[in-house]
């Protein structure tokens, strides 16, 4: 009965964050500013700390992830392409063009790195991960290499989910705070940047376009494609 269930729930928090974006992608189409009540007050900002719907979604709104998932479920590129080699064991991801955090500054390969060290500590699937992760190193600030002890593809599905806990993308001085306490700033590098001085706990959350962010060209499709 625990896969069914587990099946479950990925779907459920699959069609909440793929109904959340169909939501912004036809306000876009409609008006400048949208305007929602969620199902509750968003008072939580840090994903790796907090599970709650409301704090996913916020974190669907200013991060970004290395992967994504399209409307029929299969694992597309979105920040980093990859490839694979020694017979499955070895994954080197590129991050594409264009990529800076909300403070400016560019997404690297040590943010990645250090971004899925905090993540795989305590969700369920990273923790699973990182029991065959024989190493992550950087081969320079666009790609880095994650060396597995056995051939698999959870790695994929693992940094491309969009439910509770997503290997969100953070700066490194960010991702190396303990993952039982909460970052000190919300600076990540998706389409959305939240204005924390308009911030009311549990009342208020306001967000404005990252003006810097370059969508994939694809058409957006789930977590996937670009994010226009």
């Amino acid at each position: 009965m625990a896969a069914p269930l587990s099946t479950f729930r990925r779907l459920a928090w699959i069609l909440s964050v793929l109904g959340f974006f169909s939501v912004l992608a036809a306000a876009q189409a409609q008006a400048a500013t949208l305007r929602a009540v969620l199902n509750s007050g968003l008072r939580a900002l840090d994903p790796i700390v907090n599970t709650s719907v409301v704090t996913n979604v916020h974190a669907m709104m200013i991060y970004d992830q290395l992967l994504g998932q399209d409307a029929q479920g299969e694992i597309r590129p979105q920040m980093a392409s990859w490839t694979v080699s020694d017979g499955g064991r070895t994954y080197r991801f590129t991050l594409r063009e264009g990529l800076k955090f909300h403070d400016g500054s560019p997404v690297t390969s040590e943010d990645c790195i250090a971004s899925i060290k905090r993540w795989g500590q305590v969700d369920t699937m990273g923790q699973v991960l990182m029991k065959m992760v024989a190493g992550m190193h950087a081969s320079d600030d666009h790609t880095f290499e994650i060396t597995l002890t056995q051939p698999n593809d959870l790695i994929l599905e693992a940094l491309a989910k969009t439910g509770s806990r997503p290997a969100a993308i953070m700066p490194r001085r960010l991702a190396e705070t303990p993952p039982n306490q909460a970052v000190a700033e919300n600076i990540g590098s998706g389409p959305f940047r939240m204005v924390m001085s308009d911030f009311q706990p549990g009342v208020r959350a306001v967000y404005v376009r990252n003006k810097d962010y370059v969508p994939r060209a694809e058409p957006l499709s789930g977590s996937a494609g670009g994010k226009q």
